[in-house]
């Protein structure tokens, strides 16, 4: 295989190959398996709960624990894949979330469960990052691109649901412990295909860690994401809860004024300065706070106020997840070569919120079929249509060795968005819940009917918060992303070259 000085595949390699697209079925499979497991276990937690003996106040370390270590360590985890080699990176990160996934299977405590959670949020850190760059330096063509990041984008953005269709499936058929048992046979099957048929170029030598970055940036990241998680149980005006944000931007303030003076920077400012890259970051950070606050709602909703099993409000998703991957790779896939980013993104991000206004309209009593079902629809397009061209715009016309950084970037406001999204929309539903329940409460008789208003109010009130959030994720994108479409143009896709970085 001929390269350029770059590091990247000749032209002769850009046409179709069978291999390659083999390849990316094996990429996506590790990202999907990332993906889901943010939500895989929502549905199977009241069951481990039970089995581990959690409070409710410590159980939902189950899920931050793991988006902690994902969105805090992603950008060192996006440096040591330029550092060491993206495909090098993928199989180790295949390989420890394996392990850690095996270890949380077999937990005997809350605590085991817990620690076996961040790490696979740490090997995740290194996964997600190798595999976006594999998908970039693999498919260079236009065509060829907008095609593979059309099934990145659908797996990305569809992951979640996923994971609460299967998680309710694994939960009632067989146990919640195969959560997180079901990643060990995936990622054997990944592993074995990436030596097969994944190829990559050796790590850059010139790269090198920058470990005070990395202290900084990572910390800030986890002091934040904390933060907002202890919002929840212990409200906002807190003192640990203000101590632990203020923390976080300081040390991001920090991180910042580091980066500008680093030999080695582990975030290279001018890829955040960069208007379409700053863009798709903060469009992806916006999108994914409304996306991830309904799918915490939605499945409590079903199963608590409507009563469904587990396995039944798993697959209640299940149109939300078709059109996502209709939206992605039938609509964005195909349009994106001869459209700008931006004329896929706003529309997709107006879908989005109309969904979510609709969902405002539920009540205790609401069907599925005339209610839910058309919102969960209206959703999926919104989402496919703009995940898509997010992922392949934030990670194009970049240096190979400043690749797998960029791609860290993409997954660290997806993970950072999807836990703040989760803590600030949980306070504001827990918060309306409450006053409601207080105002309408009048005596034992109306308790029963009056608490699951409450608690339907709550959602309705954080949902509309979401829809706004996805509105302005649509101006965001439409003022900041100016990018032409990547088809027009010679070679519009070359990443930029290291001498004018």
């Amino acid at each position: 295989m001929s390269v350029t000085p770059t590091g990247e595949a000749s032209a002769k390699n850009d046409g179709s190959d069978a291999r390659r697209w083999w390849g990316l079925v094996i990429i996506a499979l590790a990202q999907l398996m990332v993906v889901l497991d943010a939500t895989i276990v929502n549905i199977a937690l009241p069951s481990a709960q039970r089995a581990l003996g959690m409070s409710d106040g410590n159980r939902q370390w189950v899920i931050t624990a793991y988006t902690l270590a994902f969105g805090g360590l992603l950008l060192l985890g996006g440096r040591i894949a330029d550092l060491v080699g993206r495909k090098r990176t993928f199989v180790l990160g295949l390989i420890g979330f394996a392990a850690a996934s095996a270890l949380g299977g077999a937990a005997v405590s809350s605590g085991m469960l817990f620690g076996a959670r961040a790490l696979q949020g740490a090997f995740a850190a290194l996964l997600a990052p190798s595999a976006l760059s594999l998908v970039t330096t693999t498919f260079t063509d236009p065509r060829e691109r907008g095609k593979a990041f059309g099934i990145y984008g659908a797996l990305a953005g569809s992951g979640s649901a996923i994971g609460l269709i299967v998680g309710g499936l694994l939960t009632e058929y067989l146990s919640w412990r195969w959560c997180l048992y079901v990643n060990v046979p995936v990622a054997v099957v990944a592993v074995l295909g990436a030596f097969a048929l994944l190829h990559d170029h050796p790590g850059h030598p010139g790269v090198r860690l920058d470990v005070p970055g990395a202290v900084l940036g990572c910390g800030g990241l986890v002091a934040i994401v904390y933060g907002f998680s202890e919002a929840r149980p212990r409200g906002w005006s807190d003192p640990l809860v203000l101590a632990l944000l203020a923390t976080g931007v300081l040390l991001l303030a920090v991180f910042v004024w580091w980066q500008t003076r680093a030999p080695v920077p582990l975030l290279p400012l001018h890829i955040v300065r960069d208007r379409n890259r700053g863009g798709c970051f903060l469009t992806m950070a916006l999108a994914v706070i409304g996306v991830f606050g309904l799918f915490l709602f939605m499945t409590y909703y079903l199963q608590v106020v409507l009563g469904y099993s587990p396995v039944r409000a798993g697959l209640a998703f299940l149109p939300l997840t078709a059109a996502i991957i209709v939206g992605s790779t039938q609509i964005s896939a195909r349009l994106l070569p001869r459209v700008a980013p931006r004329t896929l993104m706003v529309p997709g991000m107006v879908l989005a919120a109309s969904g979510m206004l609709v969902l405002t309209r539920l009540t205790v009593t609401s069907s599925y079929t005339s209610e839910i079902l058309p919102a969960l629809l209206l959703m999926g397009l919104g989402m496919g249509l703009t995940f898509m061209p997010v992922f392949a715009t934030a990670t194009a016309k970049v240096a190979p060795r400043d690749s797998g950084v960029t791609s860290a970037t993409v997954n660290t406001s997806q993970q950072v968005g999807g836990s703040i999204g989760t803590a600030l929309l949980n306070t504001i539903a827990t918060t309306s819940s409450a006053a409601y329940i207080t105002a309408h409460l009048h005596g034992l008789a109306r308790r029963a009917t009056v608490v699951p208003e409450g608690v339907v109010h709550g959602y309705t009130v954080a949902i509309w918060w979401a829809s706004g959030i996805m509105l302005l994720a649509g101006v965001v994108a439409g003022v900041l992303v100016t990018a032409k479409p990547p088809g027009r143009g010679a070679r519009a896709h070359a990443p930029v070259p290291e001498s004018v970085r």
